[in-house]
């Protein structure tokens, strides 16, 4: 049986028992030989959690009872059949059939291959086409809108729910599409060692072509190539980092001479920004929790030869082992990443209600203690890639009420953040309906 599809069921096994998506390619797509075997893992597993919600409507339909009555393994399996048969065209339905049924076998669930077969046969079938809930539109009862934008846009209903009463129900569905089409690969220009057009033309040589970002000065979208298999990538010449992650960086406004920490740093995206505003003078402490995360940002420092900066463990939710002495601090806390669901589906399952509070409760104690080692005229960007106020604006206000000293800053006029990304408070916002973009939120802090 294929390879790559034995692999996408083995990471979407390891999802399920908890494992992140990125670990979990990593330790089953990543040793694959062939390019389009890894490619192919990528594909089923990112589609599959993208749209689990609404492929177990039609799986519950065909098998005639519901999804989570039938043996994980083989709910992954029919996932992956499922998939395929609806947003893969290429692949022909009888061998996504098929080779499901071969998977069941291997998964040790041959008593299922029949309903397997059953089911991803009824489901390629004209007659077994789907029949999702439409549209009801904005006229439509509050039920019926979270019921569309649930199972056929593939979100839980507390989030859509949510969303709905904040946003209304166009916004939220922008969103919804948005959170359901493939990430775009977007890259950030070493500008320490060239611009980004000379990236971009480095690039091309080797055959991949791209496009400029449309707000982040450093950024190229790929459009065609693979930009990891190019002289330039090993050259350090650029690294991956989503376009809004970017300006949230750019947001700190550093400048040459200052001391900078950014306290959650890894994979070091942020800290090859903070670094490049430094023009050689001053220092960057880049700080992480976690061991591995720390050899990942290590990694990424030194493939990118970046001067005038120290790799730290830190954990931001401790007293931190610095006096006041940064003259800018980044504090990206971890969060929902309710922001980032496009390149990160499986978070939409993973997330519930409950998570907000604690999130939030998390991030005001890495303030707090971020908040100790500013200078007297020093600034904070407080910042996360979550589109929830529990984690941004009200993480934001209760510390101003128990911190005269620090109030809320505009960015100063050096800054390359555009202005139509910031709120009326200031805070730097990014969407999916006005920007196309993942949603981060940045808000600068300054001691008074």
């Amino acid at each position: 049986m294929s390879v790559a599809r034995l692999a996408a069921y083995r990471v979407l096994r390891a999802v399920d028992a908890g494992e992140d998506l990125p670990a979990a390619l990593t330790q089953h797509r990543d040793g694959l030989p062939d390019s389009r075997d890894r490619a192919l893992v990528t594909e089923l597993t990112t589609g599959a959690l993208r749209w689990r919600r609404a492929l177990d409507f039609e799986i519950g339909r065909g098998a005639r009872r519901e999804p989570k009555e039938l043996d994980p393994e083989v709910l992954s399996v029919l996932r992956l059949g499922a998939y395929q048969l609806r947003h893969l065209e290429r692949v022909p339905a009888a061998a996504a059939v098929s080779e499901s049924v071969r998977l069941v076998r291997t998964a040790r669930k041959s008593s299922a291959a029949g309903l397997v077969n059953a089911v991803l046969r009824t489901l390629s079938t004209p007659s077994g086409r789907r029949d999702l809930p439409v549209d009801p539109g904005t006229t439509g009862s509050r039920e019926d809108q979270i019921r569309f934008l649930g199972i056929a846009g593939s979100h839980p209903d507390w989030l859509v729910r949510r969303w709905l009463e904040r946003l209304g129900h166009d916004t939220t569905r922008q969103w919804v599409a948005f959170n359901n089409q493939p990430a775009v690969l977007t890259l950030c220009a070493n500008t320490r060692r060239h611009g980004r057009t000379s990236v971009a033309e480095a690039l091309l040589q080797e055959g991949v072509t791209t496009t400029a970002t449309r707000f982040a000065h450093n950024g190229l979208r790929v459009v065609t190539g693979n930009p990891f298999r190019t002289a330039a990538f090993e050259a350090g010449l650029f690294h991956v980092q989503d376009e809004a992650s970017q300006l949230v960086a750019a947001f700190a406004g550093v400048a040459p001479g200052e001391r900078v920490l950014d306290a959650c740093a890894a994979p070091g995206g942020k800290t090859l920004t903070l670094a490049s505003g430094l023009e050689g003078r001053g220092w960057v402490v880049a700080g992480e929790r976690r061991r591995g995360r720390v050899q990942l940002l290590r990694r990424t420092l030194t493939r990118m030869a970046v001067a005038r900066t120290s790799v730290l463990r830190l954990d931001a939710t401790h007293p931190l082992p610095f006096g006041p002495v940064f003259d800018c601090v980044l504090l990206d806390v971890p969060c929902s990443g309710l922001g980032v669901i496009r390149s990160d589906p499986e978070i939409r399952w993973r997330r519930t209600p409950e998570d907000l509070a604690r999130f939030h409760a998390v991030q005001l104690q890495m303030l707090e203690q971020a908040a100790r080692t500013i200078t007297s005229s020093g600034r904070l960007l407080y910042a996360t890639c979550s589109t929830e106020p529990e984690e941004n604006a009200l993480v934001v206000e209760a510390f101003l009420r128990r911190h005269s000293e620090f109030e809320l800053s505009r960015p100063s006029r050096e800054t390359t953040v555009p202005a139509e990304l910031l709120d009326g408070n200031g805070f730097l916002v990014t969407r999916p309906d006005a920007h196309g973009l993942e949603g981060f939120f940045g808000a600068l802090l300054r001691r008074r």
